[in-house]
């Protein structure tokens, strides 16, 4: 069996609240709570759960935008949690972040083409001519093929997340955390944008799909790790196992309480 491309042990994440007044005292909230897991190359792992139930947190700790309190997060055996920035900054093209909000994430004056042409000049070190070809061979890919020259305020939302997609796509990662990436969306352009970005997963990528989208994670996720109040209480082999904590199968069928 081959390595994982994620290995997370004994993460705990504590936040410190402030109060509403300046003499107010101060509160930890327990944000995580002992999440451990492996993500191997082809698996699809969703982090399902609602607002609040640490799914998001976690995502976030596994790329290194926040700091674990306790554990460690390893990336392709590197030992990613303990890394300075500089340090993570020549594998940083490896492992990337697709944010819920697509529209916050483009630059308002940047084409589709620029978007992933830029991207790939600085992350992958690819001259303007080959950077742009491969640009444009994503985006045609992805259903963008005349949208080349739109800006974002001229793009639908489902195309503003496709042209998210078209710039972690091309550069090929080794992880893809993707944060809600249907937010917001219809549901038939929810399964488009899912099915762009599950189905040109390289080979020996892995994606956590952070999700409220419950039939999406069936459908889509290899593996579904259930989360409550920032712990892991079922953890679901997709699309057969069935939920038994009562929370889990509130979630995955909402008639069934």
């Amino acid at each position: 069996m081959s390595a994982p491309i994620v290995r997370v042990t004994g993460m705990h994440k504590t936040f410190v609240i402030s109060g509403p007044w300046p003499w107010s005292p101060k509160r930890e909230v327990q944000a995580v709570i002992d999440f451990e897991d492996e993500v191997y190359p082809g698996e699809v792992v969703a982090l399902v759960g609602q607002s609040g139930s640490g799914k998001t947190t976690v995502s976030r700790i596994v790329l290194g935008l926040e700091a674990p309190t306790q554990g460690s997060v390893e990336l392709d055996g590197l030992p990613w949690s303990t890394m300075s920035e500089a340090e993570r900054r020549h594998h940083r093209s490896r492992f990337q972040y697709i944010p819920q909000d697509a529209m916050a994430a483009l630059d308002p004056q940047q084409t589709a083409l620029e978007h992933v042409t830029e991207t790939l000049r600085v992350l992958a070190d690819k001259s303007r001519d080959e950077a742009e070809a491969d640009g444009r061979a994503m985006l045609q890919r992805l259903g963008l093929g005349e949208r080349f020259h739109a800006l974002p305020r001229e793009m639908s939302g489902g195309e503003q997340r496709r042209v998210t997609l078209a710039r972690v796509l091309a550069l090929t990662p080794r992880l893809i955390v993707a944060d809600e990436p249907t937010s917001g969306l219809e549901p038939d352009r929810r399964e488009e944008v899912l099915r762009d970005l599950i189905g040109n997963l390289p080979e020996t990528a892995g994606c956590i799909l952070v999700t409220h989208d419950l039939a999406a994670a069936k459908r889509w996720a290899t593996r579904a790790l259930v989360m409550l109040e920032g712990r892991v209480i079922e953890r679901l082999k997709l699309p057969d196992d069935e939920p038994r904590h009562p929370y889990a199968r509130q979630l995955f069928d909402p008639w069934s309480a």
